[in-house]
């Protein structure tokens, strides 16, 4: 099952978030959400909140045609993204990754909000959901887990950061629908 590109850039309502595409004006807030070194420290680019290496990343979310930001709905205020990718997928499967949430919005509900909208759609189209993520990030495992996300042992993918092993986690569309 395959889905169209324009398929990755919903707009996705929950209760606590709005998730949308992202757009070049939502460079500033975004930033200003990523500038914080901590948001970054357990991640294997910690220097991400530096300005030159954010816009870096933030422009290839941007040409990645799956990228969403997560717009607080009591506030209106962008708190973070997520994105939907392809670089490391088989078929019938789709990405999600590269989150990233400010730390006034970490060890609540947020992220699992927008682990599920991004899950519950992605499951439209697809039978797995996989979750890349950097083997000393401890935090992000811990997240991914929480979702239902199980370890792949011996999955290897494309390593988008030289000398950094990544570790795939996928969830599984007949588990995520039994809850």
């Amino acid at each position: 099952m395959t889905a169209p590109p324009s398929v990755w850039q919903p707009r996705l309502d929950g209760a606590l978030l709005r998730l949308r595409p992202v757009t070049r004006e939502d460079f500033a807030p975004l930033y200003a959400v990523g500038r914080d070194p901590e948001v970054w420290a357990v991640h294997p680019a910690s220097d991400r909140w530096q300005e030159p290496v954010f816009r870096t990343y933030f422009e290839e979310g941007l040409a990645s045609g799956g990228a969403l930001v997560a717009v607080d709905q009591a506030a209106g205020q962008i708190i973070g993204w997520s994105r939907y990718m392809t670089d490391a997928v088989e078929p019938g499967e789709i990405e999600v990754g590269a989150t990233f949430l400010g730390r006034p919005w970490w060890g609540g509900a947020c992220n699992g909000e927008i682990k599920r909208l991004m899950l519950a759609h992605a499951f439209r189209f697809v039978d797995r959901v996989i979750l890349r993520i950097g083997e000393t990030n401890g935090r992000s495992r811990r997240a991914a887990e929480k979702i239902g996300a199980r370890l792949q042992p011996g999955r290897r993918g494309p390593e988008p950061m030289p000398g950094v092993v990544h570790l795939f986690y996928a969830v599984e569309k007949a588990d995520f629908a039994a809850g």
